[in-house]
């Protein structure tokens, strides 16, 4: 058995048609969506992520508001510019470029940006609402991670699923959204013995370690589905996951490449969260939905 490919590039262009769609009808209506990205340093990495968010921006038809700054900038003057972001009409989506500069508190930058305009979902606020099940904006990779899984056609509802990756950017979040779904979820992380016990019995298998192959066949149930969340560069240039795609996708039923996968998913759930909020701004939406994904996005043909 050879696994199925989710194609994440795919998706994200079928969500990025229909993106354009939901622009149009919100110029009719007076509002240009728009995103800020800030950037504080010159991280050669950052630079390559905010690039590629300023070019999702123009490819989906929103503006978009690039702020760098160099890497000395103090706190108060990064708060001072996200209270301007804040206070900006044009402005529906702030991000703020991680990591930070060590002189920097990102947990105190993160609470600066105005709750409605949290695209990333990194407000105290949005994190919570996850528990109960209310996200106005969930995390960007496990929104991502969610509608791939829906592509399959498989109810994640009484599912094993187990988390390898404990961050509070992807695991956490996204053991709390298919909570919300009913799945049973184990998260794994770098204290767990035996990771082996824990994986093969998954029905979906979610890695985000952000170790390169960690995951190899004999951690796999046998037709499991495999999420691969990680990016990794080798000394020889080459990217790969924290899954060995070669070894595993002959074991499970579905799996994600690396790249093509997850990444393409990221970038286009901030755009959608981006045109949620100015949608909500004037009282229409709510977009593709937390709770669920846009009927319109069928499973992938498998014959």
């Amino acid at each position: 058995m050879t696994a199925k490919i989710i194609d994440g590039k795919a998706l994200s262009a079928t969500l990025r048609v229909r993106f354009r769609q939901r622009v149009a009808d919100l110029s009719g209506r007076g509002v240009q969506p728009g995103l800020a990205v800030v950037l504080v340093g010159d991280s050669a990495a950052s630079q390559v992520y905010v690039r590629n968010k300023i070019n999702a921006c123009r490819d989906c038809g929103l503006a978009s508001y690039p702020q760098f700054l160099p890497m000395d900038t103090s706190e108060k003057e990064l708060l001072d510019v996200i209270e301007r972001l804040n206070q900006d009409e044009n402005v529906h989506g702030i991000l703020v470029q991680l990591p930070l500069p060590k002189h920097i508190d990102m947990r105190r930058v993160l609470e600066a940006i105005a709750v409605d305009k949290d695209v990333d979902g990194f407000h105290l606020y949005n994190v919570g609402s996850l528990v109960v099940g209310n996200s106005i904006f969930p995390p960007c990779t496990p929104y991502g991670v969610q509608l791939l899984l829906d592509t399959t056609g498989l109810d994640v509802s009484g599912q094993n699923v187990v988390i390898v990756g404990a961050s509070n950017i992807v695991g956490k979040p996204m053991a709390l959204m298919l909570l919300q779904r009913e799945a049973t979820v184990t998260v794994c992380h770098v204290k767990t013995r035996d990771l082996a016990q824990h994986t093969i019995l998954a029905d979906i298998l979610i890695v985000a370690a952000g170790v390169p192959n960690l995951i190899g066949a004999q951690l796999v149930k046998r037709g499991a589905i495999v999420i691969d969340v990680g990016i990794n560069r080798l000394p020889d240039g080459r990217i790969v996951g924290d899954v060995d795609f070669e070894a595993v996708k002959e074991r499970a039923s579905w799996i994600t490449p690396v790249p093509g996968g997850v990444g393409p998913m990221t970038v286009t759930m901030l755009i959608e969260n981006t045109l949620r909020s100015a949608e909500r701004r004037i009282g229409i939406g709510p977009g593709i939905g937390a709770d669920g994904w846009d009927a319109a996005i069928q499973p992938v043909n498998t014959n």
